[in-house]
């Protein structure tokens, strides 16, 4: 799968969006046991840097089972809005919120990151977790992100990256290429969710490269922090 040179990738939004509503059932539990557990830990850190700048009212973006938002409600912010395009994964999300009580936190609606139905300067901040590989228009998914941000506001994007030292690259790539898709298909029952995560991965802009994609998207101070050797990045930029 070769990344075009533009970040945009036609089609994506539709194959995206089918994937998961199909897999929404399995999602959670596969998510959790495909990392063994340490996805919470990375989420975990994405929420303690954010809770720094005691945000109000967070973005949470291809917000999934709403896994994150619940993580950010522990910071106490007024609001949580989480959006994503796939309906199946959304109503699991608003069953887990309500779930937990977080009825009147948190509200979950579907949207597209690439377009999004809010003003602009509206949020305190915003977070993605494993959500911007999954946009058709990168660059154009990003700006949004930031057109909705306010004065200052800061973004927080997790996502999956290719770790370079021995050994951890050469396991990663292993159990990324061959045991993962296996095991997530056998689950899911879906025959190229789980080849598809593994190819988004190889195919997305990492490091240095995204940073500067996001620059371009109108961020300042933007970082890249490496989480357990690399299998995940932790950026952050600042509007």
């Amino acid at each position: 799968m070769t990344k075009p040179p533009t970040q945009q990738v036609p089609g994506r939004k539709e194959q995206v969006q089918s994937m998961f509503d199909n897999i929404a059932g399995k999602y959670d539990f596969l998510n959790h046991f495909l990392s063994m557990g340490i996805d919470r830990s990375w989420r975990r850190k994405l929420v303690s840097l954010m809770a720094k700048d005691h945000p109000k009212h967070i973005l949470d973006l291809a917000t999934g089972t709403a896994d994150l938002a619940i993580e950010a409600a522990g910071i106490n912010p007024e609001s949580i809005t989480g959006t994503d395009i796939a309906a199946e994964m959304l109503a699991i999300g608003c069953q887990k919120v309500k779930k937990q009580g977080l009825e009147n936190l948190i509200t979950l609606i579907q949207a597209d990151s690439e377009n999004l139905p809010f003003d602009s300067e509206r949020f305190d901040a915003a977070m993605v977790a494993y959500g911007v590989r999954n946009y058709e228009n990168l660059p154009l998914g990003l700006a949004e992100m930031n057109r909705v941000l306010k004065p200052g506001a800061r973004a927080f994007i997790l996502e999956f990256s290719k770790p370079t030292s021995f050994p951890v690259k050469q396991l990663y790539f292993i159990y990324f290429r061959f045991i993962l898709p296996l095991i997530g298909r056998l689950i899911s029952k879906h025959s190229s969710a789980y080849t598809y995560l593994p190819e988004s991965v190889n195919a997305f802009p990492q490091g240095i490269e995204f940073t500067k994609l996001m620059r371009n998207a109108g961020f300042k101070e933007v970082t890249a922090l490496k989480l357990t050797f690399g299998i995940t990045m932790l950026y952050v930029g600042t509007k």
